[in-house]
């Protein structure tokens, strides 16, 4: 069965995430350590007892998130479970070129971690934040920022289109309070503001992704060896040059992920497997499409059974 791989983001984090895997295998074990001695912080202990309010710090969070989804990974691939396609959700897709060998763990991890301090940095120097709008489809929130900046020169833009009817938009404290309030009143069934330290995915970002810009071109990626369907683009790509300028665009532009479902499915993959925590993923893969076969696999047990039902 022809099987992509989809890596998740920011916003799977839990306290716990990976312990159980650390606990049963010997190759998780050494690529936790390892990633601690290249971080120079005890990941483990962040990622497996919290507290909390720290795990949900940018600056940790997607170093945790990103040796997670590779701590799964590595597992899979002992199970003899391959895939013909990748795509991670925006910080999600740093693991997805580790997953197609554009990246390795070393690269991967100092670009996760400075793109992490480099965010958080951006979201204290100018506030911003995000909210998920649910019930509204992707040109109903485009109008809808447009207006809100054509009239009170607020930024606020889409900064994930995650299914037909599920958006995030991003944006300045003001910007994103009186988007909430317009979505409302367009009739939108929910409308959340998230949990955020800045307003990511947005112009807002564009001071992170200047000094990102720089550091990507000292890091050397390598064509791909199997295609990465890309955030910015929703299309898939192999050439490194390619893929490094998307990750650069990524931290100002929108993560298609609505478009990105819909185009891996009319390259030809049969079956989904979101490798990392919580199923979020795979939720929105039923939103986006009922008869897409979704399979998440966060813990060491559903590692071990998804590798069984393989064989």
């Amino acid at each position: 069965m022809k099987t992509a791989y989809l890596f998740p983001g920011q916003g799977s984090q839990q306290v716990g995430m990976g312990e159980d895997l650390y606990r049963q295998s010997s190759d998780v074990q050494s690529l936790y350590d390892h990633a601690c001695d290249l971080l120079g912080f005890d990941l483990k202990k962040i990622s497996f007892t919290g507290p909390e309010e720290v795990l949900n710090q940018t600056q940790y969070t997607q170093p945790a998130l990103f040796v997670h989804s590779l701590a799964i990974l590595q597992l899979l691939r002992n199970q003899g479970i391959k895939a013909q396609w990748v795509a991670g959700h925006s910080l999600g897709e740093y693991t997805a070129l580790v997953a197609a060998r554009s990246l390795t763990l070393e690269k991967g991890l100092a670009l996760v971690r400075r793109r992490a301090q480099l965010m958080q940095h951006a979201g204290e120097s100018i506030p911003g934040g995000m909210a998920a709008v649910i019930g509204l489809d992707y040109g109903a929130c485009v109008a809808l920022c447009e207006r809100i900046e054509k009239q009170s020169r607020e930024v606020v833009r889409v900064a994930n289109s995650n299914s037909p009817t599920q958006l995030v938009l991003s944006g300045t404290l003001q910007g994103i309070d009186l988007a909430i309030a317009e979505a409302q009143q367009l009739g939108a069934e929910k409308v959340i503001k998230l949990r955020v330290s800045g307003a990511f995915h947005s112009p807002l970002m564009q001071p992170a992704a200047d000094e990102f810009r720089l550091i990507l071109k000292q890091s050397a990626l390598q064509d791909a060896e199997i295609p990465v369907f890309c955030n910015v683009t929703a299309f898939a790509a192999t050439d490194a040059s390619e893929l490094s300028t998307n990750l650069t665009k990524q931290m100002t532009h929108p993560v298609l992920w609505n478009d990105t479902i819909r185009n891996m499915i009319d390259a030809g993959v049969q079956r989904f497997i979101e490798v990392g925590s919580g199923k979020v993923l795979t939720g929105l893969l039923k939103r986006i499409d009922r008869s897409a076969i979704g399979i998440t696999v966060s813990t060491y047990a559903s590692a071990l059974e998804l590798g069984e039902a393989n064989r």
